[in-house]
């Protein structure tokens, strides 16, 4: 019955690349329709906690079982060299739509506050679960174009890139993402305003000012920070909620770095709780430069550490295990002896793709936050995002296509390629947002309005993927 329904529709559509595009997608949209009933306000069928519970299995066990198990028997010493171009068209897709933030910025005039999260927001693409979920559900549709290693290998170039995706949030989106230092006095308590003030006492009452502020936010949106890297928006560290870039380089505020932490000492002292600097500058001859100095302290204070979540584990795992061909025989393969651990994987990994989904229809359901940012600015985030960042990156893949650049005659390559494009802002914006206590509501606007229109767009895009480039790819 279902195939008959299909055929039918296949011939209604005109065309397999009309089919191939839309179908998964209506795959997607149905399991995400059911998570916006099951979480809607009024139905309360399932309680909030239940979506925040899916989301950490999807987080810790569904989708590192999904890397570990696909890019494990996928990556080999050869084909990370033949991958090379995936990681490198993260960055180049972040860099493009920075330029492109900027322009809306420059064109659309939001508030002043807004300026830096405006091009972040049209930057950062979800590279993660959502592209996951578009591969499992084309490579399990009829007639899809990528042969019978469609699903292995899509989950395997898109975990080879989430690495890079991951390193760049906690870096460079973490620092942009930074409160404004120049319109920092209108979060800080009234009394706080004397320049004299240590920054741990700063540090203090900003931090408690804005648990209220996230608190009244998870109320109304509970599921977006945790939708997508659940917990994180609660690792906390110093200075996350202060301009502290900002007030490192700013030579008013600091006319000499006396009461800030340099050369392994307190920042205050006999004041408060003192905080000690690990620094081995001392030990030298020479004086640091100030500028170094403070690039120093920035550097010290970026939370790469949290870059090491489980599924990043996972891909790193699976690398090493793939590329050890001794341990690939004990683990992959029908004859492996520890092949029960990877078919239990398996059987987890399935549930990753409706679990990601029915979430995301969770997060969608309490509807868009108010916002300060202006539909102007929102509508020209979401048409640079949407619209006009695909166009460009259908220009860099026959670019680099043309140049070479790419695994010769592999369309699931060009297509995760693709993907780096088309997807709406990353969902995890939502929980950097909480972090550094800045444009939260802001961003969960800016997150429910993009998903709702990337169902359109999206669709178009893929449709124009499977018309008109895979053609000219093959």
């Amino acid at each position: 019955m279902d195939e008959s329904l299909f055929s039918k529709l296949n011939e209604g559509l005109k065309g397999e690349s009309l089919f191939i595009s839309i179908v998964p997608l209506l795959k997607l949209i149905s399991l995400t329709l059911m998570g916006v009933l099951l979480a809607h306000p009024k139905a309360k069928l399932v309680p909030r906690a239940t979506f925040k519970l899916l989301s950490k299995l999807v987080f810790a066990l569904f989708l590192p079982c999904l890397i570990f198990n696909n890019l494990g028997q996928t990556i080999t010493l050869e084909n990370i060299t033949l991958w090379w171009f995936i990681p490198l068209n993260v960055v180049l897709s972040v860099g493009i739509g920075c330029f492109l933030g900027y322009l809306v910025a420059l064109i659309c005039r939001p508030p002043p506050q807004f300026f830096r999260f405006t091009i972040i927001m049209t930057a950062l693409g979800n590279m993660g679960n959502l592209p996951l979920a578009f591969i499992t559900s084309i490579c399990h549709t009829k007639n899809h174009p990528f042969g019978k290693d469609c699903q292995k290998n899509g989950i395997a170039y898109d975990s080879f890139s989430q690495w890079v995706a991951i390193s760049l949030v906690y870096t460079f989106v973490y620092h942009m993402m930074e409160p404004p230092l120049e319109y920092y006095e209108v979060i800080e308590d009234a009394s706080i305003q004397d320049n004299e003030i240590i920054i741990e006492e700063e540090v203090e009452e900003e931090i408690d000012q804005d648990m209220i502020v996230r608190n009244d936010s998870e109320l109304s949106m509970p599921i977006l920070h945790d939708a997508e890297w659940p917990g994180m928006d609660d690792k906390d560290i110093d200075y996350s909620k202060t301009p502290f870039v900002a007030r490192v380089f700013n030579s008013l505020i600091f006319n000499s770095l006396r009461e800030f932490p340099d050369l392994g000492m307190s920042l205050e002292e006999g004041q408060g709780q003192v905080h000690h600097y690990d620094d081995k500058s001392s030990l030298r001859c020479l004086p640091e430069p100030k500028i170094m100095r403070k690039i120093r302290i920035v550097a010290e204070q970026t939370p790469i550490k949290h870059i090491l979540s489980p599924p990043i584990i996972a891909s790193f795992l699976a690398i090493f295990v793939g590329m050890v061909p001794q341990l690939e025989s004990l683990v992959f393969g029908d004859e492996a002896p520890l092949s029960f651990i990877t078919d239990s994987f398996q059987f987890m990994a399935r549930a990753m793709m409706p679990f990601v989904m029915l979430v995301l229809g969770g997060m969608l359901a309490e509807g868009p936050e108010e916002s300060t940012l202006g539909l102007r600015t929102t509508i020209g985030i979401i048409v640079a995002r949407l619209l006009v960042l695909p166009l460009v990156g259908i220009g860099v893949l026959l670019l680099t296509d043309k140049w070479g650049l790419l695994v010769e005659g592999d369309l699931m390559f060009r297509f995760v390629i693709f993907l780096h494009y088309v997807t709406p802002s990353a969902i995890l914006l939502g929980a950097i947002a909480s972090l550094r206590g800045y444009a939260v509501q802001e961003t969960s606007a800016i997150l429910f309005w993009q998903h709702v229109f990337a169902v359109v767009s999206t669709s178009l895009y893929i449709y124009v993927f499977f018309k008109f480039l895979a053609p000219s790819f093959t």
